[in-house]
């Protein structure tokens, strides 16, 4: 049984005394590969410090993250994408959407920079990982404009009136930690989802799952105990689950 950490970020500093580490774990316990959303340009040369280090188990994204767009480092930030995606092959874009739960006077850059991004994933014909927080609204007005397109629909924590819209699309469903908590509301609905729609993610160093400590550090290891979960969800076997969500990871990123 081998599978797959769809989102997380090995390069922040809450890895740095244990990294090797981290991630030979993840891989003796058959997390076979770790994919790595970048969240500014800053964060491109760390993944790929990974990628070299760990070749054909860490995969590097890029992307300019919502909660970092200001007015002042947009084009900076955009310009280096582009500059990075004609010098280097990565396996997405991501992460990039719209965050309006800190910051909502960017609004306007968020959205610009999520369409520019969009735009670049389609040129490289690539697939986009999206955050999304407080604004389906907004996020899907530009998914709509920008239809079809292959990703994941990073960090559900929705409706199932909104999964069905993001299945509906074409997008995968991400699947983390907060399903294991106790006052989520995906668990109540999820089994309504075909399995084929989701795809398993940590977040890691965020969003440890129950019963971890608040505020522990998270890491790929623990994406064992959501494929518990989901099993108990869907009253099938975690072998089972895995090797579907292996296959749906193979149809974002093939």
């Amino acid at each position: 049984m081998k599978i797959t950490d769809t989102h997380t970020h090995l390069y922040m500093k809450q890895f740095d005394k244990d990294r090797d580490f981290v991630i030979k774990t993840a891989i003796h316990n058959k997390i076979h590969k770790l994919y790595i959303p970048s969240i500014d340009c800053t964060t491109i040369p760390k993944i790929l410090k990974l990628e070299k280090k760990y070749p054909n188990i860490c995969f590097p994204m890029i992307g300019l993250h919502p909660s970092k767009v200001t007015p002042e480092n947009l084009e900076n930030e955009l310009n280096s994408i582009k500059k990075w995606l004609d010098q280097h092959t990565f396996i997405s874009i991501g992460e990039i959407g719209i965050d309006l739960h800190l910051e909502k006077k960017f609004l306007l850059e968020q959205e610009y920079a999520f369409q520019t991004q969009i735009q670049y994933a389609k040129i490289k014909k690539l697939p986009i990982v999206i955050h999304c927080r407080k604004a389906f609204d907004q996020v899907f007005d530009i998914l709509k404009k920008n239809y079809p397109l292959k990703g994941i629909f990073h960090c559900f924590s929705g409706n199932l009136e909104q999964a069905k819209k993001i299945i509906n699309f074409g997008l995968k469903i991400g699947i983390g930690g907060m399903i294991t908590f106790k006052n989520n509301n995906i668990s109540s609905f999820l089994h309504k989802i075909n399995l084929k729609n989701i795809v398993l993610e940590t977040d890691s160093p965020f969003l440890s799952p129950y019963p971890l400590l608040k505020g522990k550090r998270n890491e790929p290891i623990y994406l064992k105990i959501i494929l518990k979960k989901l099993s108990n969800i869907y009253s099938i076997s975690e072998k089972k689950i895995a090797n579907i969500t292996e296959i749906n990871v193979k149809e974002i990123f093939s």
